[in-house]
């Protein structure tokens, strides 16, 4: 009998100690929120709340790739994205806090809006992590990049995004 209360008290702090880190992850979101919104404006603001989603596009990028579901050229694709993220040199150098990291962001949507056209979005919903839905998520990021980042920015991603797929078509005819 002493063990089970042992075991329900430990039970019993074990989610004190996980909601205390949640309620931590919580107030540091709503810190970095509020210093993008207050330090850069409204709409850069919502497009760093938008940065907290890029890990589990990454995953879900990772996961993609390894998905027999996945076409080879499709993958191609994916390989190309997830070594434009881990790579030191971007378009907007990732030490620039907060629009570091939005290059690799739009990149990724970007390039994920390429090649749903030819994946079953089952697909997609099946290697998502994140608590948004990922179709919609992908749909407010795409809207909020085009209003806010620079045109410049933007054509360069989409260019870099054309010469993957032109790679991946061109591999894929040997």
């Amino acid at each position: 009998m002493s063990d089970e209360i042992v075991v329900e008290e430990e039970q019993k702090n074990e989610e004190k100690v996980s909601e205390k880190k949640l309620a931590f992850y919580e107030k540091l979101r709503a810190k970095f929120k509020k210093f993008t919104t207050d330090k850069v404006g409204k709409d850069a603001g919502k497009f760093a709340e938008y940065l907290l989603s890029l890990p589990d596009f990454f995953i879900m990028l990772c996961r993609l790739s390894v998905d027999k579901r996945v076409a080879k050229s499709q993958k191609f694709i994916i390989g190309g994205i997830i070594a434009y993220i881990i790579s030191p040199i971007d378009i907007i150098p990732d030490f620039i806090p907060v629009f570091g990291y939005m290059d690799d962001l739009v990149l990724v949507v970007f390039g994920l809006n390429m090649i749903l056209n030819e994946l079953d979005k089952e697909i997609v919903q099946d290697n998502w992590s994140g608590d948004d839905d990922v179709l919609e998520l992908m749909q407010k990021i795409t809207h909020t990049a085009e209003q806010f980042l620079d045109k410049n920015v933007l054509r360069k991603i989409k260019k870099w995004l054309r010469r993957v797929n032109e790679k991946s078509t061109s591999s894929n005819e040997k």
